[in-house]
């Protein structure tokens, strides 16, 4: 798409990194804002928020003719769309039991590993309809004049796709919102009864009820006792809890972690930028008179963007079975910490070893050295970037916050991935003027053994304070009683048998406290 614009072989991957860098560094400007604002507003609604802005982008860069079009409408994406955090976030708060988090943190990464399947097959199907498929689309002015909008327009499908799933069927998470009305539950509610009244599916449908369906179904008196007079009144006297100060995010772990975090974004990314331009580039003949090892050499691949994504899409398909099958079990055996740590390891000795694969003059060869190569780099980012998400959430003081601190975390790693495409790309570009591909694969390796540092100081810890923080606690406090039950009798002495039958009494009542559903 960059040389669509007239860009100049030989500067293609600095203008690439720079687009790439600039949707990074714009959203990394604006991530601590959807962070504090899921904080306070809920979850779902900023996550819809940030799939619509996302989803108009798309149908922009569809249409994007030149390069300044091209920027500014990557920095509008960058800034519209905060979900990454904010999803990280709500399964923070879904699983807070440690020993589930590997499985639970797998999910996403997963569906990213899905996306990064089809995104590339995509890309390199639907670009330029008009020239690939003359006969269907070689009269359409409108995809001769943008040639990259049908697949956007596809991908802007998906994104329509997610957002009113989001709308029906997403159910906060955030603590102080959980209990509000949801409009687009209770239509999602009544399109999931119109199939399960389907007369084909009503005998295979089983209601599940929650503790909180069944407090609130319960009888306030037993069936079996006496008739009683009484008048119940119901009293909510919810409070919003005050959010906690900016300052209040960061502890020596959490800044450690984001600084780990941090480096890996910044390097790994990176990679994944310089790496189709380097697949990209002609081979070379190396000769004595062009060649003087160890570090003076060029030559790329010299594949289209069908093989290119073709690679990318294999590379997908890889990530999704060791996310999902191998990761849980290692940090099973092994535990988060060694396989984080273990994975940082490797990052130096695979960005060393890539540039000298194009040395290999047998065909054959060369390509199983290369497929080697991004299956330990693949690896190693599958297990790192999870292992790292779980670091930084179990650091967390209170999940009151953990919204906030995924959002610094997401602008740190945005910076770090704004910071990595644009000097790989430049350094790419000096590398191939003076004949040495080598030197952005080197500076990655140096970037990444620094990255090492902090992460041989990462401590973990034992996870959020529960949905009860330092704000919860405060208003448990304030609202000591939640929901208040007056019943007016004329007989104080109580009946036998009576506070065993009574659900919503004794028993019951340290049941809801415990689970933080409120004091009855």
């Amino acid at each position: 798409m960059i040389a669509s614009f007239g860009v100049e072989r030989k500067d293609i991957a600095k203008w690439a990194g720079l687009t790439s860098s600039i949707f990074s560094l714009a959203q990394s400007m604006t991530a601590v804002f959807w962070g504090r604002a899921s904080d306070r507003l809920g979850r779902k609604p900023v996550i819809m928020t940030g799939l619509l802005c996302t989803m108009i982008c798309f149908l922009m860069w569809g249409m994007v003719t030149s390069l300044p079009m091209a920027i500014a409408v990557r920095a509008m994406m960058g800034a519209g769309n905060g979900n990454v955090g904010i999803i990280r976030t709500m399964v923070a708060e879904m699983v807070t039991e440690k020993e589930l988090q590997p499985r639970a943190f797998s999910v996403m990464p997963l569906v990213w590993s899905v996306g990064s399947v089809f995104g590339p097959a995509f890309g390199g199907l639907f670009a330029k309809p008009a020239e690939q498929w003359p006969g269907v689309f070689g009269n359409s002015t409108f995809f001769k004049k943008y040639p990259f909008a049908f697949p956007n327009l596809i991908g802007s499908i998906f994104f329509l796709i997610s957002l009113t799933t989001a709308m029906l069927f997403l159910k906060e998470t955030l603590q102080s919102k959980r209990h509000s009305r949801d409009w687009g539950l209770a239509l999602g509610e009544r399109v999931k009864e119109a199939f399960r009244d389907h007369p084909k599916r009503r005998a295979q449908r089983l209601r599940r009820y929650s503790l909180q369906d069944a407090e609130v179904q319960a009888p306030l008196l037993s069936a079996n006792g006496p008739a009683k007079t009484a008048t119940a009144s119901i009293v909510e006297t919810r409070e919003k809890p005050k959010p906690l100060p900016i300052s209040a995010v960061f502890s020596r772990q959490t800044s450690v972690n984001l600084v780990a975090y941090t480096f890996l974004a910044l390097h790994s990314v990176a990679f994944d930028q310089a790496l189709p331009v380097f697949l990209n580039y002609p081979v070379q003949e190396h000769t004595p008179e062009n060649t003087w090892l160890p570090f003076v050499f060029s030559g790329g691949f010299g594949l289209n963007h069908a093989h290119i994504g073709a690679i990318f899409a294999c590379e997908g398909v890889l990530s999704g079975l060791v996310q999902f099958l191998v990761f849980p079990l290692l940090c099973k055996r092994y535990g988060v910490l060694k396989c984080f740590r273990a994975c940082v390891g490797v990052f130096p000795l695979v960005y060393i070893v890539t540039p000298f694969v194009v040395l290999i003059e047998h065909t054959t060869t060369r390509y199983a050295a290369l497929g080697l190569v991004l299956i330990a780099k693949t690896c190693a980012v599958i297990v790192g970037f999870p292992c790292t998400t779980i670091l930084l959430t179990n650091s967390a003081a209170s999940l009151s916050i953990l919204g906030t601190l995924n959002g610094f975390a997401t602008t740190f790693s945005a910076l770090g991935r704004a910071t990595g495409p644009a000097l790989t790309g430049a350094v790419f570009t000096w590398g191939v003027k003076h004949g040495i591909i080598g030197v952005p694969w080197w500076l990655l390796a140096f970037i990444a053994t620094l990255g090492a540092v902090p992460a041989l100081m990462v401590v973990e810890g034992d996870g959020p304070s529960g949905a009860s923080s330092h704000a919860d606690s405060d208003d448990e406090q304030d609202t000591e009683v939640d929901d208040e039950i007056a019943v007016d009798d004329d007989d104080d002495d109580e009946l036998p048998g009576e506070a065993e039958d009574a659900p919503l009494g004794g028993n019951a009542t340290r049941s809801q406290s415990s689970t933080s559903y409120g004091t009855l």
